[in-house]
């Protein structure tokens, strides 16, 4: 199975002052850019026992020495003007490769683990698309058993309107539904999360 099976990890480079500028803008850049590597951080706790192939596609430079372990995970760096076209391109590539079933997630996800990864992947069998709902409106993981470009293009990434907008491309087809979950993206994301509560004392400092 793990031949067939591909997962794309989508990242940011953490970067001061570059990654949750939203979150930022509450608890300041050096907070920020903590809570940033946590989630990094739980991201590899939670896919590197996954026996399937996993590449992490980083936002602006390949590191070679940093969390991601070389010898776990394949290394490539994003491709395309927006987020839609990156994600198309990873997808486009994985498929070309043989790959069957691709699954995308993003590095921002407190709320996500090992089991709802492979619980996704087994949807697959069963469905052409699963598709994790974000509570804001838009999704946490996208996976798909074809290349479908569609469901890349003419959104307006980053607002409410992702989800409904994805889900209308693709009507009439077989799709799985995971649970919704919650990405960070603002204060209110953390502010109930003991593991991020020792970086929250920083704003009233």
């Amino acid at each position: 199975m793990k031949e067939k099976n591909l997962l794309l990890i989508f990242t940011r480079n953490p970067e001061l002052g570059k990654c949750k500028t939203r979150l930022a803008a509450t608890i300041g850049d050096h907070a920020a850019l903590e809570v940033y590597q946590t989630l990094l951080n739980h991201t590899v706790s939670i896919t590197k026992d996954l026996d399937i192939t996993k590449e992490v596609h980083y936002s602006v430079k390949v590191r070679e020495n940093d969390i991601w372990d070389n010898h776990i995970y394949h290394k490539k760096q994003q491709d395309g003007e927006d987020l839609g076209q990156r994600m198309k391109n990873a997808f486009q590539n994985g498929f070309t490769n043989g790959y069957t079933n691709i699954i995308i997630i993003g590095s921002d996800m407190y709320d996500l683990n090992q089991e709802d990864i492979e619980n996704a992947f087994r949807a697959l069998q069963d469905h052409e698309y699963v598709i994790g709902p974000a509570m804001d409106g838009g999704y946490y993981l996208l996976g798909m058993k074809r290349m479908n470009s569609e469901v890349f293009e003419n959104k307006a990434w980053g607002t409410e309107t992702v989800l409904q907008n994805t889900l209308n491309d693709l009507q009439q087809t077989n799709i799985k539904l995971l649970e919704e979950r919650n990405d960070i993206d603002y204060y209110e994301d953390i502010k109930d999360i003991s593991a991020f509560q020792h970086l929250l004392s920083y704003q009233n400092d």
